[in-house]
This record gives structure tokens, sequence and C-alpha cells, in this order.
């Protein structure tokens, strides 16, 4: 419960310059003193994975920009690749993963594939300016100076007002980061559990009750422990894996489904605000023009700087690509998910809830990403998929 306290206090310092500072503060202007926070576990993660990029040279670096990632974590898994201090990295980190709380999908200690693809793109970073350092130092710059012009115009108007909003805005700077902190320190329990119930889909295995270690992830515990007791789980995990492995093929999940299986979305097209331009929420300031990446995964996903991301939904796990990203489009999510809540941190414009997408933009196509009016709008394609 010690934990909770902070975290608490970080969401009332949050919330109330928003009521403080009414008709002085412009929409948008309070959400900047939230960029570049400190404490944040997901955003020193981040950084760490540039620090240790950054720090490759010669013919290390050519092979971590030139190899495929999946290359990459097959020769790290053998032990023949090349010292980078990865190994640190993923002591830390490890635990990490995309949908990180579903125990059945593998750790990034095990599978460090979209670790590689985050450090070869963080190496494709040709401009300093634009390196996740210093686009995260200038985040903080900003977010620091917003408070001191918030706070000036506030107090030339109302004084007190201004000296209380100004106490808020520094208090949530220095503690909002720490809401990422339960979750990540819940990781631990979690990587735990999945290694235990590994070693027994291993046992499982090599008594021939299983085909692979991981199918035991297709399992409940009433049935894995009835496999341990001599159960035949074969037909169970074969219907479920093959079920899951259609479902991961789904490029659409329903936000609302009716009681008779209606998808409401699917009866409507997708909400636009013009010809060429789709509609969505706003969810991190700015304005961004840039060429679309379109990205359904992010292991061994390629993304350019600059590119502006274009995903289903983001977690923590997708966050390494944020730090080199111009902008983020999600179809799913709320202004307070963990997408929009790290695009608004780094500094990053986003559009979220925009339906289809990942159908109706293509990778190379460039767009512009309004994110004070919740749009993106259609620009020249290049041919790109």
């Amino acid at each position: 419960m010690s934990i909770l306290w902070p975290l608490w206090a970080a969401m009332v310092a949050s919330w109330t310059p928003e009521i403080l500072l009414k008709g002085i503060a412009e929409e948008g202007e309070v959400d900047t003193v939230l960029r570049g926070m400190p404490h944040n576990p997901t955003t020193e993660m981040d950084l760490a994975l540039w620090k240790l990029a950054s720090e490759a040279t010669g013919d290390a670096r050519e092979l971590l920009v030139n190899s495929p990632p999946e290359e990459l974590a097959a020769r790290y898994r053998n032990g023949t690749l090349p010292d980078i201090g990865l190994d640190a990295f993923l002591d830390a980190y490890g635990r990490r993963a995309v949908a990180e709380i579903d125990l059945g999908v593998p750790r990034w200690a095990e599978d460090p594939t979209p670790v590689f693809a985050a450090i070869a793109g963080y190496l494709r970073v040709t401009d300093p300016e634009q390196t996740p350092d210093r686009r995260f130092a200038r985040a903080a710059a900003e977010a620091e100076a917003k408070i001191d012009e918030l706070v000036r115009r506030a107090r030339a108007k109302r004084p007190v007002r201004g000296w209380l909003a100004g106490l808020m805005m520094r208090r949530a700077r220095a503690l909002a980061g720490l809401r990422e902190l339960p979750k990540f320190c819940w990781l631990h329990g979690l990587a735990q559990m999945r290694e235990q119930m590994l070693l027994v889909g291993e046992e499982l295995a090599g008594n021939g009750l299983l085909e692979r270690p991981d199918d035991i992830m297709f399992l409940d515990f009433r049935e894995a422990q009835a496999a341990v007791r001599g159960a035949d789980p074969h037909g169970l995990v074969a219907q479920r894996r093959a079920t899951y492995e259609r479902e991961m093929r789904r490029r659409h999940v329903p936000n609302v489904l009716l009681s008779d299986g209606t998808d409401p979305e699917a009866l409507g097209a997708p909400a636009t605000a013009g010809e060429g331009v789709l509609a969505g929420m706003p969810a991190a300031p700015g304005k961004v023009t840039g060429r679309a990446r379109v990205i359904l995964d992010p292991a061994g996903a390629r993304l350019e700087p600059g590119e502006i991301l274009v995903a289903p939904s983001t977690d923590p796990g997708w966050t390494p690509l944020f730090m080199t990203a111009g902008g983020l489009v999600t179809e799913t999510g709320s202004p307070v998910s963990h997408g929009p809540t790290v695009a608004r941190e780094y500094g990053i414009p986003a559009v979220i809830g925009v339906r289809d997408a990942t159908h109706l933009v293509r990778t190379g196509q460039e767009i512009t990403l309004d994110a004070a009016n919740g749009t993106v709008t259609f620009g020249e394609d290049d041919g790109r998929e």
C-alpha cells in the first residue's frame, strides 16, 4: 500500500492545475507540464536502451544496423553475438514484453528480437538533435518552461491561485512518473510464474504429454495438475492453439460487442472529418507531417526516425519505438491509456481511436497528424508496403 500514496498524490497534483488555471491556460498547455518526467521506469528503460545502442561502435554497430533482428536474437541466445552490454539491460528489463501481463507471452529475456529492432532504429538516427536522450531532455525543458510561463500568467491575475498551481504542477512532475512503478514491480512475480509454468511444461513435454513446453500456457491450473497426474491434454492444447493462432490473425478487435455478438462499429463507416481525413481523439498535443509506418507487432519492426507510427494499440513493450517516432496513431485506447500517456511525456503528437487506421493508412504514405483536432489527413503515397 505504501507505493500507492505517492501515486494518489500525483493524480491529485495532475488534476488540480486544470481547475486552478481555468480561463488562463489554453487547451493542452497543462499536458505539456507532464513531458519528460523523471522516475518513470518505462522511460528509464528506453533511455537505457538508447545508451546501449549509442555506445556500439565499429563492426558491432554495423552488425546491429544491418542484420535482421531475428538473426541477432538467435545469435545472442547461442552466444555468438559480440558483447554489447545486452546482458545488463536484460537483467534489469528482460521481464518486459508486448502484452506483458499475459503469462503466455515470451519475455524479452527469452526472445530479445524486439529489443534488437529498437536498437537498429536508434542507430539510424543521423540528426543529433533527434537522438532519444536529447528529445527527452528537450521535452523536460519545455515542461519546466511551461510551468514558469503558466505560473507567471496566473499570478498576474490571481497570485495565490498561481502559486498553488505552480506547486501542484511541480509535484505532478516529481511524482506522476511513478505510476509505471507498480506494474513494473508486478512483472517480477509474473516472470517467476511463467518460469515455473515452463519448467512444468518442460517436464510434461519430456514425458510425451505435451509437444513443447509452452503448450502448458493453453491449460488452466486444474488441467495442468491433471496432466501432471498423467491425463493427456493433447486434444485441448491443439484446439486452443488453433483458436489462438486464428485470433492472432484478426486485424480488428471490437471495442464493444452487443449481446447477440454484433459489432456496432462494423455497422457504420469509419469516422471522417472531410475528404481524405480520418477522425479520432486528441491524445498528445502537437501537429506533424511525415511518412506513415503501419506496424501490427513491434517484434522485428523497423521504424525509421521521424516516421509516424500507426498501430492497433500500444503498451510498454512498444515504447522503445516511441523514442524515434515522429507521431502516433492508434485504432483503440483512451487519453489515459499507456500509449498516449507516454507520447505526451516524450512530446510526440498522438491521435487515438482512429478506426481501421492500420487498414486505411499505407506504409510510406505521407500523413498529417493534427492532435489539436484529432485528425489524420492523407497526403501522397510513395507505394511502400
